[in-house]
């Protein structure tokens, strides 16, 4: 896939003459190399509650256990937080992208999906990016089978309660303008936390 997308950009680039342009060129190329990886999950909330270092319900003081109860008895229990992804360039130059098309699995269920807009450079030499991407999911629409509590229990594992780690995944598609132009990477890239 990535011989197929350096040789689109070969073709696309051919016809452009300027030296921006060839930059620009040289950072989608770039791009094809880089290592990205889940860095870090920050921000962690379930209805409104911050519940990033709290490893059972026990740990909640009683205003936020009965906002969470009072969740889960309604009609949405929003979770909320920023999903920071680490973007590893091993080429001299710069690499870059302008736009990342993303979907969120966590623990093998597709959670939700989003278009992070922003314009992303990577240092050369192996340089590093961090590209934070904030997530929303309603849990009770995305896990309609599962009881309350199993929603509750979810969300809190989700910040380290309970003994099985979550396994978060991001299928990532860059794209790049050069001259106008938006050139998509063919496919996903598949991201997985460690």
């Amino acid at each position: 896939m990535k011989r197929s997308f350096i040789l689109l950009l070969t073709a696309a680039f051919l016809s452009f003459q300027s030296c921006d342009l060839l930059q620009q060129a040289q950072k989608v190329g770039n791009l094809v190399n880089c290592n990205f990886g889940l860095k870090t999950v920050e921000n962690l909330s379930l209805a409104g509650v911050n519940v990033q270092n709290i490893q059972s319900a026990g740990n909640l003081n009683i205003l936020d256990l009965g906002k969470l109860t009072a969740a889960v008895a309604g009609g949405s229990l929003p979770l909320g937080f920023t999903l920071n992804v680490e973007a590893k360039n091993p080429n001299a130059s710069p690499a870059g992208m302008s736009k990342l098309e993303w979907i969120l699995y966590i623990d093998d269920i597709e959670m939700t999906r989003g278009m992070l807009n922003q314009q992303v450079n990577i240092p050369g030499n192996h340089g590093t990016a961090m590209i934070p991407i904030q997530m929303n999911v309603d849990l009770k629409k995305v896990l309609t089978n599962k009881t309350g509590d199993a929603l509750l229990n979810f969300g809190l594992n989700l910040a380290g309660a309970g003994n099985k780690p979550t396994r978060f995944m991001l299928k990532a598609k860059p794209t790049i303008s050069v001259g106008g132009y938006l050139l998509s990477y063919p496919g996903y890239i598949t991201i997985r936390s460690n």
